[in-house]
């Protein structure tokens, strides 16, 4: 999630003013007299191959800021992109895709536009949308409304679930072509720390027991979501300022994203002891509100850090960026360049074909 939109202490939400960074400017100064000033390799990369950053494939990127998906190999280089000219029908819009998943079939890719209000299935091979849910432009908590959707996954069984974050809810809907809510955990627009309602949740990650780890804006926490029955099951704290989709690691433990400046990548166990975590105050390491970070094979961490318009894959046991897509602190469109990344999915083994 961007977290344009920030639960406070109280409960309330308030809206953060898009400012660019000092070094923004001076960047984007110095790349308007001359292009050759700042490079195409990006910090923390030279030198490095790809393999050992453990990248086990390709990579996809909800570069939101560029309204774009793309997917990009250990080498940089762009191999699919969506939308592109002709890939929408007329009337159909594609803004602020806030996340992309490859989903479990093999053949779609599901993305939520937050700041849009939709979340769209995409054929991976045709390059089109497939599935829709949600009024573009205009949020609501009626039937076919949402209001900042966040992390739309589907499930192995054609289900999709997401988070409705200002809606303060979490939807599970029929799998598709229906458009049917199937069940709701909490309750519409009551935004409350109470059994039975959410404080602002943005993340609804699948776990392997079929169950959904939710993360909470509002509680700093993550918790355990009985999918069949919509019981909390444990819930773990979260030591960070405004915590982001929350994954579980193989070990078992809690790996989230603080998206803050300068942010931090923390692991913790259920009980919210923190067991390791990335947190440079300055530098070119230093995360500028990174909102997804995800395990690699290799235990290194991927993730986007989204105003510093970068994807990096940080190494677990020395906390160097071995990885890089994206000019640190450079927006662009180029190849190479970011716009606001906002999330990102490692492509499973015969995925399209």
């Amino acid at each position: 999630m961007r977290g344009r939109e920030i639960a406070s202490a109280e409960g309330g939400v308030r809206v953060r003013p898009r400012i660019l960074p000092a070094r923004t400017v001076l960047a984007l100064a110095l790349v308007a007299v001359s292009p050759f000033l700042v490079g195409m390799r990006p910090s923390g990369s030279a030198g490095i191959p790809p393999e050992r950053a453990g990248l086990p494939g390709n990579i996809l990127i909800a570069d939101a800021g560029n309204n774009r998906l793309i997917e990009v190999t250990p080498e940089k280089r762009i191999v699919w992109e969506f939308p592109r000219p002709g890939d929408l029908v007329p009337g159909q819009t594609f803004k602020d895709p806030d996340d992309a998943f490859y989903t479990p079939g093999g053949r779609m890719i599901i993305t939520n536009e937050e700041d849009n209000h939709t979340i769209a299935l995409i054929d991976y091979r045709t390059h089109k949308i497939v599935w829709q849910y949600g009024h573009p432009g205009h949020p609501g908590s009626a039937p076919g409304y949402l209001n900042t959707p966040d992390d739309a996954y589907q499930l192995r069984d054609g289900r999709i679930v997401v988070a409705d974050i200002r809606n303060c809810r979490i939807l599970v809907f029929d799998p598709p072509p229906a458009h049917r809510i199937r069940r709701q955990f909490g309750v519409t627009r009551d935004c409350r720390a109470a059994p039975g309602h959410f404080l602002y949740p943005n993340g609804d990650t699948p776990l392997p027991d079929g169950n959904l780890l939710v993360t909470e804006i509002g509680t700093r926490s993550a918790l355990e979501l009985e999918l069949a029955t919509g019981r909390i099951l444990y819930r773990v704290p979260l030591p960070v300022r405004y915590p982001s989709d929350t994954q579980l690691t193989r070990d078992g433990d809690y790996l989230v994203a603080d998206y803050s400046r300068p942010g931090k990548i923390v692991i913790v166990t259920r009980q919210g002891r923190v067991v390791w975590q990335y947190a440079p105050t300055h530098g070119p390491g230093r995360l500028d509100h990174p909102s997804l970070a995800v395990e690699l094979p290799n235990g290194n961490i991927l993730l986007n850090d989204d105003q510093n318009h970068r994807v990096i894959v940080l190494s677990r046991r020395t906390k160097r960026i071995l990885w890089q897509y994206g000019v640190t602190g450079v927006p662009g469109r180029s190849p190479g360049y970011l716009r606001e990344p906002d999330g990102v999915d490692v492509k499973p083994r015969g995925f399209g074909r």
